[in-house]
């Protein structure tokens, strides 16, 4: 079976979405990566809950994101620190907000996904998150700086 490309662009803002839970669940159960990658690849990939059935996840897409995230997370974290409003550090965001920056902060600076496919991408999921204009405003700003830091010849 071929996949298309509109499935398989779904499939990999899935992905995104599910390295941004991965991430958030790694901080705060203290589970590793390879804990969170297998539970989500058995689990949670295509999974149907309350009826509802998930989309199935771009698995290659996931795990790349997750493994930049955790092998670089403390240039990313700085990447993002840099973005943020003076006095607002990183340890300071929400814990979600934080996942989230953090796989954009991976796949800003290791893929070759256009910066503005990566800014929409995660805005649009920061939406599903919360229904704060000002939150969604402070995450495209904070995605625009990264953006323009990690890819200074234009987005």
């Amino acid at each position: 079976m071929t996949i298309s490309g509109n499935q398989k662009r779904k499939m990999k803002s899935a992905a995104r979405l599910y390295a941004v839970q991965a991430l958030f669940q790694m901080e705060t159960s203290g589970q590793t990566a390879q804990q969170v990658i297998t539970e989500f690849e058995n689990h949670r990939f295509g999974a149907t809950y309350d009826g509802i059935e998930l989309r199935e996840g771009d698995s290659g897409t996931f795990r790349q994101l997750i493994e930049i995230a955790v092998n670089h997370q403390a240039a990313i974290d700085q990447l993002t620190d840099r973005a943020l409003v003076a006095k607002w550090a990183i340890a300071r965001i929400d814990p979600t907000l934080r996942a989230l920056f953090r796989a954009a902060g991976a796949e800003l600076t290791h893929f070759d996904t256009p910066p503005k496919v990566v800014i929409t991408e995660y805005v649009d999921m920061a939406r599903a998150f919360s229904d704060d204009d000002q939150e969604i405003k402070f995450v495209n700003a904070v995605l625009d700086h990264m953006a323009h830091e990690s890819h200074p010849d234009g987005l």
